[in-house]
């Protein structure tokens, strides 16, 4: 399968190009920043965008996806519960950083039992609030025979870390019983692909990172 990361903006998020080789149907998951830089590798991998998939509202994951958007007319997808952010600067935080970001209303909702598809790929959606309301994780599912499953955690489990609870829509308790309840049961060594930093898996996370030492424990 077609599975590309660049990292981008200020802080360094992952954005991931996820797709068929052969029909060169991709996603571009959260476009945080340096758009242009983003459409310059779609173009230069002769993609066809078929959606915009937001694992959360915060600024830094959604910066780029209205220039994404533009160019190429792909619908915007992101959790009900994360839909106000995106319109709203002091929600997304970008009021705060002094760079306000408005974007138009989402056109599709992720849905745990709604699937998204790009050619034979098959992303399904894990809702994991806890970082914000409507934070999401990816299982991602290549076609038979090019690949492994592996998940896109966004914010919600990066390696050696979490994401962040203390801002608002944060909650500690949700985002570990999220860990828990959806990420915990996949294999130990699937592949974590995450919003920031670098790749990990399940059983790394679970054996080493400090703040799933509860975890271990039970």
């Amino acid at each position: 399968m077609l599975f590309e990361v660049l990292r981008v903006g200020p802080l360094e998020v992952n954005c991931y190009l996820v797709g068929s080789p052969d029909t060169r149907q991709a996603l571009v998951v959260d476009p945080g920043a340096e758009g242009d830089r983003i459409l310059t590798r779609v173009a230069q991998l002769g993609l066809k965008v078929e959606g915009i998939v937001l694992t959360h509202g915060h600024f830094d994951h959604i910066g780029a996806a209205a220039a994404v958007r533009k160019a190429t007319g792909a619908p915007v997808m992101i959790h009900p519960a994360d839909a106000p952010m995106l319109s709203d600067p002091k929600l997304n935080f970008s009021h705060y950083v002094g760079a306000p970001i408005a974007l138009d209303p989402p056109e599709m909702s992720l849905q745990e039992e709604v699937p998204v598809r790009v050619g034979a790929v098959v992303l399904g959606v894990l809702h994991t609030p806890g970082h914000t309301p409507g934070g999401v994780c990816l299982h991602v599912r290549p076609p038979a025979g090019s690949g492994e499953d592996f998940l896109l955690t966004g914010d919600t489990l990066f390696a050696g870390s979490v994401g962040r609870t203390d801002t608002t829509g944060g909650s500690w308790e949700q985002l570990i019983d999220s860990i828990t309840r959806k990420l915990v049961p996949f294999a130990p060594r699937t592949p974590v692909q995450p919003g920031h930093g670098p790749a990990t898996t399940i059983g790394d996370e679970l054996a080493y990172n400090p703040f799933l030492a509860g975890l271990r424990r039970s």
